[in-house]
């Protein structure tokens, strides 16, 4: 018997009540695409909703970043040894993690014009995943519904995320790879 997850689209578990992410694309050109956060089997427990819609983008935002997303969860899902996806119509399913991540992109992207979404979504993709973990709990912290869109920290993504240009594709990243915290000598010493 396979010890791989069972998984759908992007990473999302196939079990029922699974915590995750729904991406809802329109078959309508002129609607709108929502991302909505489900909480599955925690949802109408502890006064938690079933499931919470956190952004709606229109069309002409989502094409502009949907690319960079699935190369990005699909890279990460191949590493994982996990069936990759694809954007289709209707519902796709994300897993919690990449969900969160689907978000900061999504609302850093939300208002802005067809010259900021290329260098939005470079500096996404140069944030490490653990970053844009961080980023989507202050958001949500503050204003992470769909109606929340240009408040707190969800501004603070756009101005962050929109400032500048794009850097070049041959450009090397320009912070250092950590270092694994216990592989250096002194915790070697100690085993």
């Amino acid at each position: 018997m396979s010890d791989q997850p069972k998984t759908i689209d992007f990473g999302a578990s196939t079990g029922f009540g699974t915590h995750l992410f729904r991406v809802e694309i329109p078959t309508a050109r002129d609607e709108s695409i929502k991302v909505v956060e489900d909480y599955g089997y925690l949802g109408q427990e502890g006064g938690i909703p079933r499931d919470e819609d956190r952004v709606s983008l229109k069309r002409q935002v989502w094409s502009g970043i949907a690319d960079i997303a699935r190369h990005e969860f699909n890279d990460r899902l191949k590493a994982a040894k996990v069936l990759t996806g694809r954007w289709h119509t209707g519902t796709n399913l994300v897993d919690r993690l990449l969900g969160k991540e689907l978000c900061v992109l999504a609302w850093a992207a939300e208002t802005a014009n067809d010259d900021q979404i290329p260098v939005i979504c470079s500096k996404w993709a140069a944030l490490r995943p653990e970053e844009r973990w961080w980023l989507f709990a202050m958001t949500v912290a503050e204003s992470g519904l769909q109606e929340d869109t240009h408040r707190g920290w969800r501004r603070a993504l756009f101005h962050a995320l929109s400032d500048g240009e794009k850097p070049p594709a041959d450009r090397k990243r320009r912070r250092p790879v950590e270092r694994n915290l216990f592989s250096l000598p002194q915790y070697k010493d100690a085993e």
